[in-house]
């Protein structure tokens, strides 16, 4: 049975607790909360203490001459003094950190209380029937209206019920004292409910942003090599056109394209899981060869994109090329060299407007041409204003 107690306590305290993932952003949350609260309590206290000094020193036959009417007003005043100190100091503390915001809040919130539980008291040393609605008013209060760390909540209603036991007990009831102690557990039970709830709305927020990041990132990129997928890839050689026309420049992106050299007679001779193999290799050898490109993207089974927002020379073109393939030379399959070759067909805009389609035909143009001059080929072409200006065949 002690063990099981044990147990329930433990998985207790453990809801209770504010993932440290979430820490920060319940902390903020808190602060945003507990501002707007406590911006509404100090209204409310304005309007509350006002008429109520208004009645003891304006309405009442004694005014300030009696010691009762004193008391009152020094505690109304106490009270509105409070508000205001906390609504001059408000400003000052947004330039603090958030736990500094937090304490000063706490602290707050706590003499609030105290001055409820305060003026309760007196009202039942001056007439012992009196009633608790003030102290369960306030306690209420606290619990709806200030959202705290589980165990700020706990520290706060703990200490506000000793003090309880301590001041008020001797003025009261059996059944009084039972109904405040009650009031007390469920004040305590709704404000770690509140935080509870509150965590749980940040924990659900992150992992939707988890998961729209997630989600995006599938949608984008090829699931086997982790490039660029042949949309994206689109998507970003027309966001590199347009900015040229916005910005006015008068050179253009470079656009390889890469095919494969007889990958169907690999899939054919060593099975299809070999073949994932060799495009996943190749994704990294592409990551080796072009370190500063702008995009890399697979487009089709054993195609791929390379995209540069600048133009290359000829000769940076024909040495990149050169670069991959002694990456692809390197794969190997189960200790066995595949020697892998590839094709590129490689398109520089050197003078805009170019569309991605008219980029995108020229160097699948290319691209052709290097496959029937063999295997291992790759072929340049300059764009000036759209049109070809220039025609490079170079042997890798």
């Amino acid at each position: 049975m002690c063990r099981i107690q044990n147990l329930l306590s433990y998985s207790l305290l453990y809801k209770l607790q504010i993932p440290r993932y979430i820490r920060q952003e319940f902390l903020q949350e808190s602060v945003r909360k507990n501002n707007f609260s406590l911006g509404i309590i100090c209204a409310i206290i304005f309007a509350v203490e006002l008429f109520n000094i208004a009645r003891v020193v304006l309405w009442s036959q004694s005014g300030l001459t009696t010691r009762n009417n004193q008391i009152y007003f020094s505690l109304y005043c106490i009270l509105l003094l409070l508000a205001a100190l906390w609504l001059a100091l408000r400003p000052l503390l947004k330039q603090t950190t958030v736990r500094f915001q937090l304490a000063a809040q706490y602290t707050v919130t706590s003499l609030i209380f105290v001055w409820h539980m305060c003026l309760n008291t007196y009202d039942l040393y001056r007439a012992p029937g009196a009633g608790t609605t003030v102290l369960t008013t306030a306690l209420l209060g606290l619990a709806l209206l200030i959202q705290s760390p589980p165990w700020c909540s706990m520290v706060q209603f703990v200490v506000g019920y000793s003090l309880f036991w301590a001041i008020m007990v001797p003025l009261l009831d059996t059944g009084d004292r039972l109904n405040l102690t009650i009031t007390f557990v469920v004040a305590l039970a709704v404000s770690l409910a509140h935080a509870h709830h509150a965590a749980t709305t940040l924990k659900q927020q992150k992992q939707i942003v988890e998961i729209n990041a997630r989600l995006q990132e599938l949608v984008r990129l090829d699931p086997l090599t982790g490039l660029l997928n042949k949309t994206t890839v689109e998507c970003w050689a027309e966001q590199a056109l347009h900015g040229l026309e916005h910005r006015g420049r008068t050179v253009g992106p470079t656009l390889f394209l890469i095919d494969l050299d007889e990958f169907k007679g690999i899939n054919d001779r060593y099975g299809h899981p070999c073949g994932d193999h060799v495009l996943a290799e190749t994704a990294e050898a592409m990551r080796r060869a072009f370190p500063d490109a702008t995009g890399l993207g697979r487009i089709g089974g054993d195609e791929f994109a390379v995209l540069y927002d600048r133009p290359l020379t000829e000769a940076q073109a024909i040495a990149l090329c050169q670069c991959l393939m002694e990456q692809l030379g390197k794969i190997q399959w189960q200790g066995l060299p595949l020697e892998v070759r590839c094709s590129a067909g490689v398109c520089i805009c050197m003078q805009p407007p170019c569309t991605y389609q008219q980029l995108y035909a020229e160097t699948d143009r290319m691209l052709y041409q290097a496959k029937e001059m063999g295997r291992g080929q790759c072929c340049v072409q300059q764009l000036a204003d759209g049109k070809p200006k220039r025609l490079e065949e170079e042997w890798v």
